[in-house]
């Protein structure tokens, strides 16, 4: 459960792919392909020189034009992988 965390570090992996950390210390890759489809803020990710622009803005990530990503859907995807992780581990 997301517990207003906010985003302390962002570095690009490649492609439309962001390493986030969160101030508790959850991290991983999120991948951001599916946002450029999302509607009219979110199309210039699709040009990649733009995609790496991303930035931390108000506890998230965040571009130039003004588009970003609500922390608690990023946190609730990495506690996602992290959970399908122990998963597998555990099987």
């Amino acid at each position: 459960m997301w517990d207003m965390n906010d985003v302390v570090d962002i570095t690009y992996v490649k492609d439309y792919t962001y390493h986030i950390t969160f101030d508790n210390g959850l991290h991983g890759d999120v991948d951001f392909s599916e946002y450029p489809e999302k509607g009219p803020v979110f199309a210039p990710l699709k040009e990649p020189g733009f995609f790496r622009k991303a930035f931390i803005e108000g506890g998230t990530i965040a571009w130039p034009n003004g588009a970003d990503i609500a922390p608690e859907s990023l946190y609730e995807k990495l506690l996602q992988k992290e959970q399908n992780r122990d998963s597998v581990v555990n099987q």
